[in-house]
C-alpha cells in the first residue's frame, strides 16, 4: 500500500537541499537517510533521500542528484509516496494510520450509527474525521480522545462521545440573562401554545 509522507516545498539554499512538510507521525522511519519514495507526479522520482536535517522548526531534505537549487526547486510541490505494509501499524498502541481509519463506521456508544469515515483532515491543531451520514449530508468529527473514546479495527468501528450540538441539531442554547422575555429558544417548560 501507497502512503502520501510529505509534500516538498521550496528550496532551501543554493545546495540542492529543500524544505518538506511532513505528512506522517513517523518522519524518522519514513524520511531517514536511504528511504527511496515514489513521486506524484510520478516522472519527479524515484528519489532516494541522501540525508535530512531540521533547521528553524522545518525539516530539510536533500535527494541523491539534486545538487542545486533548480533542481530542488524544479520538486516543489512533488508528493513522497512511502510503500507500506497494510498490516503494519504505528509502534504507538493509540495511533493509526489513515487507510485504517477510512471506511470505518461511526457509531455512538449505545450503538447509534452516525455514518462512515470516508477522509481524515490534517490540521495544524488537530485531525478531523470526515464522516458522511446516511442520508449524504458530511460531518467533521475532532480525532481527541475526549470525543472518538474508543477505535476497533476487528469490528470496523470509531465509537464516538460527542458533545451537544456536534452531530445534530439539538444544542442547547442558553440565553445570556434568565428572565429574557424574547428568547428564541423556548425551554422544557413551555406549554404547547408556547406560553410559559
Amino acid at each position: 500500500m501507497q502512503l502520501v509522507v510529505a509534500r516538498i516545498g521550496r528550496a532551501h539554499g543554493v545546495k540542492g537541499e529543500v524544505t518538506v512538510e511532513v505528512r506522517t507521525d513517523e518522519p524518522e522511519l519514513r524520511l531517514g537517510p536511504g528511504a527511496v519514495l515514489a513521486t506524484d507526479p510520478a516522472g519527479a522520482g524515484p528519489l532516494t533521500i541522501e540525508s535530512g536535517r531540521v533547521h528553524s522548526g522545518r525539516l530539510l531534505l536533500r535527494f541523491v542528484g539534486v545538487r542545486d537549487r533548480n533542481a530542488a526547486e524544479a520538486l516543489r510541490n512533488t508528493l513522497l509516496i512511502a510503500d507500506v505494509d497494510p498490516d503494519e501499524r504505528p509502534e504507538e498502541p493509540d495511533e493509526y494510520y489513515d487507510h485504517q481509519l477510512v471506511d470505518l463506521d461511526v457509531v455512538l456508544a449505545d450503538g447509534t450509527e452516525i455514518g462512515r469515515i470516508t477522509e481524515i483532515s490534517h490540521l495544524p491543531s488537530q485531525d478531523l474525521f470526515v464522516v458522511e451520514r446516511p442520508d449524504g449530508t458530511e460531518v467533521l468529527i475532532p480525532f481527541v480522545e475526549e470525543i472518538v473514546t474508543d477505535i476497533d479495527l476487528e469490528a470496523q468501528r470509531a465509537v464516538i462521545v460527542p458533545p451537544p450540538g456536534l452531530v445534530d441539531d439539538r444544542a442547547v442554547i442558553a440565553s445570556a440573562r434568565g428572565d429574557d422575555e424574547h428568547a428564541d429558544v423556548e425551554g422544557p417548560e413551555a406549554d404547547a401554545e408556547g406560553g410559559r
